[in-house]
């Protein structure tokens, strides 16, 4: 784990690559494209093996065991696309319901998912709180007081010849890491994200259950 500020607000990136903000006792997660094998299936023909969901919702279970959140925001492209997640079948929908009981859940709007589905929860097109704006994709002229958390670009850093998932954490704003299984990345040296994260950024490595703090060029 590794604590930081942003905004005022303490956060600590988890080696999962989900976000936790203590005080709040809100567990953020991004990406977790539920359902992509389905999609891939449907739209390409190309076959993977069907795992995905269930290895993106056991991590996802592990983390609310051991924080136990009183709120859970998903970042956007939770799902695949709108037919993966209205085709999930009834055991993801059953652990679903079993990790939002007793909970808030806040599905956030993506590029993928962009309508609500019935799934339980609320969802929004994006959520502030305490000092802090949840969206899908940053703003691209967020101003330097502000407070951003959002997902959407997968990001990854090289080290050693590896690409690694990485948190990337500005000034202003913070992007986390996709979540979920058989999600690729975008290196945090290419565009956009070299102009999203302005001076003095760096990068939180996920590797082999720790995490690394890398300055990005």
């Amino acid at each position: 784990m590794m604590d930081f500020s942003l905004n005022g607000a303490r956060l600590t990136a988890l080696p999962s690559g989900a976000l936790w903000w203590g005080e709040m006792r809100l567990l953020c997660v991004s990406d977790l494209h539920l359902g992509k094998s389905e999609r891939m299936a449907r739209r390409a023909g190309t076959l993977l093996p069907p795992y995905e969901v269930a290895e993106t919702l056991t991590r996802l279970e592990s983390d609310i065991a051991a924080h136990n959140p009183a709120k859970v925001v998903c970042l956007g492209d939770s799902f695949d696309d709108l037919m993966a997640g209205q085709g999930l079948d009834q055991g993801a929908r059953m652990r679903l319901t079993v990790l939002q009981a007793g909970r808030e859940w806040v599905w956030i709007e993506g590029n993928h998912d962009a309508g609500p589905l019935d799934l339980g929860g609320v969802h929004l097109a994006e959520l502030a709180l305490g000092g802090l704006v949840f969206r899908h994709i940053a703003a691209p002229n967020l101003a330097a007081s502000g407070g951003e958390i959002s997902g959407h670009y997968h990001p990854k850093v090289r080290l050693a010849g590896q690409g690694l998932p990485a948190f990337l954490l500005g000034q202003a704003r913070l992007i986390l890491p996709a979540y979920g299984a058989y999600t690729g990345g975008m290196l945090a040296d290419r565009a956009p994200l070299q102009g999203l994260m302005g001076p003095r950024a760096r990068a939180l490595a996920l590797r082999g259950g720790k995490i690394l703090q890398v300055p990005l060029p």
